[in-house]
């Protein structure tokens, strides 16, 4: 079954066990996910090379992708990242690793805050030659500002260089920051929006919290004895364990669950438009089918939706903006 808003697989969850982000460590299960991810009529799978230190690229070219689509990303780890050699010694690693697959959109992961960064001028010169050798389709931003987003068009436009068509950033129903000034400067210039961490890294999850405090398994990304990622996280979502101690009582008159709740906001409730994505996560088969069917279902009840809204203007003072990571 279809869904108002087209959906892309996050395969950061694929790759080599004791790496970052990865949770499906066997072939085997990951083309499971694979086959049912593309069952449901999605054919686009979304990476990085910092996914599992380039293990999750790895597995998807090992695995049948029924014809879908890949993007990918690099990340700025080291000062002059996005200098034209390293940028291109990278690109390349992940051509090698995704092969046979073609590499649909290539981001750059998130800006380069270091000292001395690397102008975007040069960064997107050498993307435009990955470009014009045909190896990527198109070019797109994750995690920068709207001015960032202008700069790059500007300087694509006045080069005649391949432009951002795609952006991918953070939102989801607690976290709406983008709607009132990235949202318009994407639309402005014609630029896609994909939606990455649908339900706060699993926070709009039922059972990840009592509504005063989180609970999560050990070895999880919410653990800080297993963790990096675990910190930012608590500090980033304590302000809203209050509302969504309110938002399970209402859901469970309706018998919806906090998750499904998440994805129909998305769907049908939210900014996005049917040339948009959300980028959908899971580390096992199950929670793949539960979102894919999520994501399916219809608009949400009204007081729901009311609820919803009232929640984010009481809490968006205390949410950190969308590009301050």
């Amino acid at each position: 079954m279809s869904t108002r808003i087209p959906l892309v697989f996050g395969a950061a969850v694929f790759g080599e066990p004791n790496t970052n982000t990865t949770r499906i460590h066997s072939l085997s299960e990951a083309q499971d996910v694979v086959d049912v991810v593309v069952s449901h009529g999605h054919k686009a799978f979304d990476t990085s090379r910092f996914y599992g230190y380039g293990s999750s690229e790895e597995f998807l070219g090992k695995l049948d992708l029924k014809g879908s689509v890949v993007d990918t990303k690099v990340y700025p780890g080291e000062p002059g990242s996005f200098g034209p050699e390293q940028l291109r010694a990278v690109f390349h690693q992940s051509l090698r690793a995704l092969d046979p697959h073609k590499i649909r959109t290539f981001y750059l992961h998130f800006p380069d805050r270091h000292e001395n960064p690397v102008s975007f001028e040069d960064t997107l010169r050498e993307i435009n030659e990955f470009h014009k050798a045909g190896h990527i389709q198109q070019f797109g931003l994750c995690n920068f500002f709207s001015w960032e987003v202008s700069e790059f068009v500007a300087i694509a436009k006045a080069n005649g260089w391949i432009q951002p068509t795609v952006y991918q950033g953070l939102y989801n129903v607690v976290e709406r920051s983008v709607e009132a000034e990235l949202i318009p400067c994407l639309r402005k210039y014609g630029i896609k929006f994909y939606a990455y961490n649908p339900l706060a890294g699993g926070l709009l999850v039922a059972k990840r919290h009592t509504g005063t405090s989180l609970n999560y398994a050990p070895g999880s990304r919410w653990d800080p004895k297993a963790s990096s990622l675990a910190p930012w996280l608590h500090q980033r979502y304590q302000p809203v364990l209050p509302l969504l101690r309110d938002l399970k009582l209402i859901l469970e008159k309706y018998n919806i669950d906090m998750s499904e709740a998440a994805h129909r906001w998305l769907q049908h409730h939210s900014a996005l438009e049917p040339e948009d994505a959300v980028l959908l996560g899971a580390s096992n088969v199950t929670q793949v089918e539960w979102n894919l069917k999520s994501c399916e279902r219809g608009p949400l009840p009204g007081d729901i939706v009311k609820l919803l809204d009232e929640a984010w203007i009481n809490t968006k003072a205390q949410m950190p903006y969308y590009a301050s990571m």
